[in-house]
C-alpha cells in the first residue's frame, strides 16, 4: 500500500501562507480577489491568510485598482522592509557581499579583493565576516532583522556532515573544506540566522531564472564564465541535481584529448581554453602582451580592447582577434554538448568574463554551437546574454534564505534549523515550497 502522508492544520496554514507570498512576490501587486484563482485557495482562506500576513508585517497595501462597476480593489504586495537578506559571492578575484531588503532591493555592498592565487579559506571566511559587518553598518540594519546569509562558492558542495556543508574546490586547492563551520566561527550572527551555501554557477542560474533572462523558461542553461567555468542546468523548472549535486562543473568537460593542462590537473578541459586565466595565457603564448601586473579582470578588458578597439583609426590586433575567435569556437563546442545532452530552450551567458566577452563573441558562439550540435535540439534553442550583470551571483545567493523563509510560510525557523541548507526551490521564476 502507498504510504499515507498526514498533514496537520499547521501544515495547511503554512502552505497557504507560502502560496500567497510566492504569488505576490512573483506576480504582485495583486488584489485579494485576484489571489483566489492565482493560488487556487478559497476566498475565505485568502481573507484569513492575508489578514495574518498583514498583521505579521509581511504584506502592505500598494494602491487601489479601479473595477468595472464595482468598488475599487486594494492591491497588496510583499513589504520590502519586513526582512533582510545577505548574498555573498565567493569568487576567484574578490569576495562580494550585498545587503538586500525582502524584495531584493540592494541596500549596501562591500567588495574585498583576493590577490593572486590566495584562496586561503580562513582569509575568505574573515572577508565574509568583514563584508557582513560593513553592509549591516552601512545599511543601518540590526543583525536580528536578517533572515539568513546565502553564499555562492566555487566547487562542489557535500552536505550532511555534522558541522555543515563541505566544499571540494579542486581548482583552488580546497579539499573537503568545512566552509560552513568556518563561517559560523568567523561570523557572529543571531540565533536562527543561518548560512545557506550553494555552488556559484547555480546561484547565478537561480537569479537569472527568477529575475533575469530565464524567466518563463522551463528548460534552460545559465553559463558562468570567469576564472572558472560552470553551468546551472534547469530541467522542467527545477535546477538539475538538487541537494545531491551542487557541482555545475561543466568547465571540466574534455574538449581536446591530451590538450592544454587545466588548473584541475587534467588535460583538455573547456576551462583550459575559455577560463579567464587560460585566455590570458593563450594570448601571451601567441605573442600578445597583457598589461604587466594586471589582474585577470583588467587583462580580459585589455584583450577585448585590443581585438575590438573603440577608436575607428586603431586597427584590431590580429593576435588578440585570433585568440578570441578560437575561444568562441571552444565555447560554442562546449555549449553544443549542453544542447545535445539537455535540449534546453534557452542558454544564457553570464559571469564577469562572460559579460565582457559575450557581446563580441556571441554571433560566433551561436554559429559554432549550432554547427557542432544535433540539428533538432539546436533548432529550438536560443543563445543570449544574462540580464542581471555582475551582481547576479549575490542576488542568487540571497534567494536561498528567501526561498527557505517563504517555504516556512514567512516565519523564521527555530534556532539552528536554518543552517546548512540550500533551499533549492523552484527555478522557474518564484520561490519553491
Amino acid at each position: 500500500m502507498p504510504e499515507r502522508t498526514h498533514r496537520t492544520v499547521r501544515d495547511l496554514r503554512r502552505a497557504n501562507r507560502t502560496a500567497v507570498l510566492q504569488r505576490l512576490y512573483s506576480d504582485g501587486p495583486m488584489s485579494r480577489q485576484a489571489l483566489v484563482p492565482a493560488t487556487g485557495l478559497s476566498s475565505g482562506s485568502i481573507s484569513n491568510v492575508v489578514a495574518e500576513l498583514i498583521e505579521d508585517g509581511l504584506l502592505e497595501e500598494a494602491g487601489m485598482l479601479e473595477s468595472d462597476g464595482g468598488r475599487p480593489r486594494t492591491l497588496l504586495r510583499v513589504a520590502p522592509s519586513s526582512g533582510y537578506l545577505i548574498g555573498v559571492d565567493v569568487g576567484e578575484t574578490r569576495v562580494r557581499v550585498e545587503l538586500f531588503d525582502l524584495t531584493l532591493g540592494e541596500l549596501a555592498r562591500a567588495d574585498l579583493p583576493l590577490s593572486g592565487d590566495n584562496y586561503d579559506v580562513n582569509l575568505i571566511a574573515r572577508h565574509v565576516g568583514a563584508g557582513i559587518a560593513t553592509v549591516l553598518r552601512d545599511g543601518g540594519i540590526a543583525p536580528d532583522r536578517l533572515l539568513g546569509v546565502g553564499v555562492g562558492v566555487p566547487g562542489i558542495l557535500e552536505r550532511g556532515r555534522p558541522g555543515g556543508a563541505v566544499v571540494h574546490g579542486q581548482t583552488i586547492g580546497w579539499h573537503a573544506v568545512p566552509l560552513e563551520a568556518l563561517l559560523r566561527e568567523a561570523v557572529e550572527l543571531p540565533a536562527g540566522v543561518g548560512f545557506f551555501l550553494n555552488n556559484g554557477a547555480k546561484a547565478l542560474g537561480r537569479a537569472e531564472m527568477w529575475f533575469g533572462g530565464g524567466r518563463g523558461a522551463k528548460d534552460a542553461v545559465i553559463v558562468l564564465l570567469g576564472s572558472g567555468v560552470g553551468a546551472c542546468i534547469v530541467t522542467d523548472g527545477v535546477i538539475h541535481g538538487g541537494e545531491r549535486n551542487s557541482a555545475g562543473e561543466w568547465g571540466h568537460l574534455t574538449v581536446s584529448v591530451r590538450g592544454r593542462r587545466c588548473r584541475c590537473g587534467a588535460r583538455g578541459c573547456l576551462e583550459a581554453y575559455t577560463g579567464s586565466g587560460a585566455l590570458l595565457e593563450r594570448w601571451r603564448e601567441a605573442g600578445g602582451r597583457p598589461p604587466e601586473g594586471a589582474d585577470e579582470e583588467a587583462g580580459v578588458t585589455a584583450l577585448v580592447a585590443a581585438a575590438h578597439p573603440q577608436e575607428a583609426a586603431v586597427p584590431p590586433d590580429p593576435v588578440a582577434r585570433a585568440v578570441l575567435d578560437e575561444t568562441a569556437e571552444y565555447l560554442g563546442a562546449g555549449i553544443s554538448d549542453l544542447i545535445n545532452l539537455f535540449s534546453p530552450e534557452r542558454i544564457l551567458i553570464g559571469g564577469w568574463a562572460g559579460l565582457r566577452l559575450g557581446p563580441h563573441l556571441l554571433p560566433a558562439v551561436r554559429a559554432h554551437a549550432t554547427a557542432y550540435a544535433l540539428a533538432h535540439p539546436a533548432g529550438r534553442v536560443t543563445i543570449g546574454m544574462g540580464e542581471l550583470g555582475p551582481d547576479a551571483v549575490t542576488v542568487g545567493a540571497a534567494t536561498l534564505p528567501l526561498a527557505d523563509f517563504f517555504a516556512n510560510g514567512g516565519r523564521r525557523r527555530a534556532a539552528g534549523a536554518a543552517t546548512g541548507c540550500s533551499a533549492e526551490g523552484d527555478a522557474s521564476g518564484r520561490p519553491g515550497s
